[in-house]
């Protein structure tokens, strides 16, 4: 991504992370979210949580998206989603944080294909577990936005790359003739 295109890019993407995540956690927890600012970062966060849901990207575009949770937070998400009670982070809540973070990052995905071409998304890795970090090999750029409610607070963060291919440099040049 060259300077000239990422200040669009990116802000299509912090808006394309607050809407999914905001949409997915009120309709499918009832759970309203706040949004942070987005920051643009070559590195991970420095909130650290236990429990981090992965998936990939593939296609013009290629990279990965992530959510993060603390470890109460995740057992809220799983006793929202499917109504009983959790309180250790068991295999039922590391699947509904899987399951959310496959809609959120769905989500994102759906609206950022129409300005960067079709992609597909892997099924998610989820890691849980005490003092751990993740890391994008050759620390690209990342859209990394924190979200907090009564319930707890994560974050969602998308790292998108150009395959540099004529289709994939074709719809950039379109979609920032249009965001001027």
């Amino acid at each position: 991504m060259t300077t000239e295109t990422a200040p669009a890019l990116h802000a299509d993407i912090g808006h394309a992370i607050s809407h999914a995540a905001i949409e997915v956690f009120s309709t499918m927890l009832a759970m309203d979210l706040t949004a942070g600012e987005a920051v643009i970062s070559k590195s991970e966060p420095e909130y650290h949580s236990n429990v981090v849901a992965l998936l990939g990207l593939t296609g013009d575009w290629s990279g990965s998206g992530q959510l993060a949770v603390e470890p109460a937070f995740a057992c809220k998400i799983a006793s929202q989603m499917l109504m009983a009670e959790y309180d250790t982070v068991n295999e039922d809540v590391l699947d509904a944080v899987a399951e959310i973070a496959n809609m959120v990052i769905g989500n994102i995905k759906n609206e950022l294909e129409p300005k960067l071409g079709p992609m597909g998304l892997s099924t998610p890795t989820i890691v849980f577990g005490g003092e751990f970090g993740t890391r994008v090999a050759g620390s690209p750029e990342r859209v990394i936005m924190p979200f907090t409610c009564p319930d707890g607070r994560m974050h969602v963060q998308i790292l998108l790359t150009p395959q540099h291919n004529e289709a994939s440099l074709h719809r950039l040049r379109a979609h920032l003739a249009l965001s001027k």
